[in-house]
């Protein structure tokens, strides 16, 4: 009897070992987990620290018309949707095509903590062996500007389904910290998006002194030059019956509520409503308390940007239908971001605690459900080439130097995030077309 007993403890404690474990392994595919456990797949995150007056669209029903649900445009490449965005960066360069490298030699971002800053190395990445990425792009460091890549990419972009490039802008003559401007090369993009019937829409970065009465100035520039380019995104709204540009803005909670509801309130001293240069404004939204301010500053809309799960109050899975929710209450679009994963470890060597395994694509798989459950608007993918954070759906290839060994997509494809986000595009529309029964 005692054995007996015995045995029955070993296999109990053995049992309970095992539920242990299990439920160990689904929490990393827990929607609002943060993965501040997990390590990433081999060693970018960008730091961030009443009623609405105006809309373009009503709550509910009319939302899924706003956005264009259910016929897909087809381009070369099969199927596309509209309400299908996916963020885009022309901001790379090579020696043949810029004479130089240009954010492959990424900097290596030092800590705002002097203590930690000193425990990690320091410098720029020395291409094209050694590039700002954790991961390896099948095309190499490559320019942007060189036609081949650009073909290639719209060529992927519409693999994937998406059918709207969301292409990082800055003014002209203006640059982030580690590139060159680009907004002369803005033309091409468009032109190589319209030969795969593809849209582009805008997404205003921060810079120094961006205030509303220069905002207001980038929409006029932007709505003169490109507004009727054919590839130029227009998204449909309900009050007024018209199609209206759409422009996300980048970190918008940097600019004080006050400001923004002077260009986005009727009535408003620089306001752009009713006018030729109206539009659909989404904004940033990083904290929970963002939410009240989106509303007040007279913004169309909201979305999270961020791929880490976690991160952010916006970023977390487990918040999206409660932001989908105050967004249908307040007549908002809700844009939830989702990313294959996170790894911005080779030019932020002291944020692992941001890194999110891939998990050879659960982790974009269960981001995609999540999204889909809160039943959004518009679906936006973070990201197709930004490689210095590791969100890139762009193929990558395995790629081994003397000095480090890169990530990549094995046991898949160098195009199995494509294959990913055009299956889970199509559950979308699917999906969204049963939400308007």
């Amino acid at each position: 009897m005692g054995r007996l007993r015995r045995r029955a403890c070993v296999a109990l404690f053995l049992f309970t070992l095992f539920i242990f474990g299990a439920m160990m392994a689904l929490r990393t595919l827990k929607s609002g987990d943060g993965f501040s456990d997990l390590l990433p797949d081999s060693p970018e995150r960008r730091s961030v620290s009443s009623s609405p007056a105006h809309r373009h669209g009503k709550a509910g029903a009319e939302a899924g018309a706003r956005a264009g649900a259910g016929a897909p445009n087809i381009g070369p490449e099969g199927n596309i949707f509209d309400d299908v965005h996916i963020f885009y960066y022309a901001w790379y360069g090579s020696p043949k095509a810029d004479g130089k490298f240009i954010h492959w030699d990424h900097v290596l971002v030092p800590h705002w903590d002097p203590k930690i800053a000193s425990s990690y190395p320091r410098g720029r990445h020395v291409p094209p062996e050694d590039i700002g990425s954790s991961f390896y792009p099948e095309l190499g460091p490559y320019s942007s500007r060189d036609p081949a890549v650009l073909e290639s990419h719209m060529e992927q972009i519409a693999a994937s389904a998406a059918g709207v490039l969301v292409l990082s802008w800055y003014p002209p003559g203006v640059a982030d910290d580690n590139g060159e401007p680009t907004e002369d090369f803005v033309p091409a993009v468009l032109d190589a998006a319209y030969r795969h019937n593809l849209k582009v829409a805008f997404h205003l970065q921060p810079y120094r002194g961006r205030d509303e009465q220069s905002v207001l100035e980038n929409v006029k520039y932007i709505i003169d030059r490109y507004g009727d380019h054919a590839s130029f995104y227009r998204h449909a709204s309900s009050t007024p019956t018209k199609n209206l540009p759409l422009f996300y803005i980048y970190d918008s909670y940097l600019t004080p509520t006050e400001s923004w509801s002077r260009l986005l309130t009727v009535g408003g001293a620089h306001s752009l409503r009713g006018s030729a240069y109206d539009g659909i404004f989404v904004a940033l939204v990083v904290e929970e308390r963002h939410k009240r301010d989106i509303t007040s500053a007279g913004f169309d809309g909201m979305y999270t940007y961020f791929a880490a799960n976690g991160f952010s109050f916006g970023s977390s899975h487990q918040n999206w239908k409660a932001l989908k929710a105050f967004c249908d209450d307040n007549s908002l679009l809700f844009v939830p971001c989702v990313g294959p994963g996170y790894a911005d470890a080779s030019v932020r060597p002291w944020n692992g605690h941001s890194a999110r395994n891939r998990v050879n694509g659960r982790y974009y798989e269960t981001a995609l459900r999540a999204a889909l459950d809160a039943r959004p608007d518009v679906l936006a993918v973070t990201s197709f080439n930004e490689w210095h954070e590791g969100t890139q759906i762009e193929k990558a290839v395995p790629k081994k130097t003397a000095a480090r060994v890169y990530l990549d997509y094995r046991p898949h494809e160098p195009n199995h995030y494509l294959e990913l986000t055009r299956r889970w595009a199509e559950e979308f529309n699917k999906e969204k077309e049963t939400w308007l029964l």
